[in-house]
């Protein structure tokens, strides 16, 4: 395609081909201190929807990530100055990177230190894991989504072999980490949802609702670790526990509808809070079959 004008991509439905993808992610891998670039997202799983964003991570070393070369790459593909972050400039979790807009499609940079992500990795076999805040994500991002990126991506550029070796790695579900999610979930969400009791007595909606989010969350990702799947974020995360076979039956819709009420009157809340408790229930029972 010409990749300042983006005219190909208008021929074929706002789609990139895989050739395309595979040229720029090759240019990309020339820039200095990149490693190797993965398709990440919706794209890399067949879940996106026309018109869906293309994620590009693009994993480096820290301290040799050549900006200024990705900035004049951007331009070209662009036919604009672009913003290129250093890395860490959209925060200590997502990292960095750059929104490229090429007319039709839109291409998203996504910074990843690959030190981090096998540090990152070696925690989840281990069983160990944290989360981070981060502006975007409410639920907050857990270390192992790292680890989880690369496993649900597909490299597109890697001269070395060193980010298909470290793929090659991460691709199973850690038992440990699986162990661990489960029994922090086994307590953590009992806690969270007695906790939102004392709000709902209050009428205080904002309180349940935080905690609610949280304890479905908790569910999501222990019933991914049950099924030894990696859930790397709260986007369709509800969604993504209930195509699960080991997920409660109808649990993405009775999990959705948590949220639904819209009241702050006590006696509405404490019903939310017995519907949560009853699917917690179910979810959480089955760790112990």
């Amino acid at each position: 395609m010409n990749e300042n004008s983006g005219s190909d991509a208008e021929s074929s439905d706002a789609e990139l081909s895989d050739a395309e993808l595979g040229r720029m992610a090759r240019r990309l891998a020339g820039v200095g201190g990149i490693v190797g670039v993965c398709l990440g997202g919706s794209r890399a799983r067949g879940a996106h929807a026309p018109g869906s964003d293309y994620d590009l991570g693009l994993y480096y070393r820290a301290g040799e990530l050549d900006t200024a070369a990705l900035r004049s790459l951007a331009a070209e593909l662009c036919g604009r100055p672009v913003d290129v972050t250093e890395p860490g400039g959209w925060g200590p979790w997502v990292d960095g990177g750059a929104w490229l807009d090429l007319g039709p499609v839109r291409v998203d940079w996504i910074y990843r230190d690959v030190a981090r992500v096998r540090d990152h990795a070696a925690e989840a076999r281990a069983g160990r894991y944290l989360f981070g805040q981060q502006p975007g994500h409410p639920y907050g991002v857990p270390s192992y989504a790292y680890p989880g990126e690369l496993a649900l991506g597909r490299v597109l550029a890697d001269a070395s072999g060193e980010l298909a070796a470290l793929r090659a790695e991460v691709l199973e579900f850690p038992p440990e980490l699986a162990r661990r999610l489960e029994a922090d979930a086994a307590w953590e969400v009992p806690f969270t949802l007695a906790n939102a009791r004392k709000g709902a007595r209050r009428g205080d909606a904002g309180y349940v609702q935080g905690c609610l989010f949280r304890a479905v969350g908790l569910l999501a990702h222990a019933l991914h670790a049950r099924a030894g799947r990696w859930l790397v974020n709260e986007k369709g995360a509800i969604a993504a526990a209930g195509r699960l076979a080991c997920a409660p039956r109808d649990f993405s819709i009775r999990a959705q509808r948590l949220f639904a009420p819209g009241s702050t009157d006590p006696a509405a809340l404490g019903a939310v809070l017995d519907a949560a408790e009853e699917l917690a229930g179910e979810v959480l029972a089955g760790a112990e079959a």
